[in-house]
């Protein structure tokens, strides 16, 4: 059962929560941008509004417990110039951004 202290400790990691997410996708589309591949700008992507990162199921998710997503960037590799240090890159964003 929720009370009102569950339903306040919710509220206060709501925001973090969609920030972290928001960023971490934000970050591997906006280096995907730089190395060359502009498929996750073209989605609208490299936008820094929430809605275009969060999935809503993921989210819910990763409120009431531990494991959560958001809606993974696409990436297409064969675009990225150089291509493997692009990817790499890629890959680390997300995470050098939490």
């Amino acid at each position: 059962m929720l009370d009102v202290s569950m339903l306040y400790g919710i509220g206060l990691l709501a925001v973090p929560v969609m920030l972290s997410l928001t960023l971490h996708e934000w970050g591997h589309a906006r280096t995907a941008l730089a190395f060359g591949d502009p498929t996750a700008a073209s989605l609208g992507r490299t936008s820094l509004n929430p809605l275009r990162h969060l999935d809503l199921l993921g989210t819910i998710c990763l409120l009431f417990g531990p494991v959560g997503w958001a809606k993974p960037v696409p990436v297409d590799s064969t675009r990225l110039r150089p291509a493997r240090i692009g990817d790499i890159c890629v890959s680390l964003a997300g995470v050098g951004i939490d």
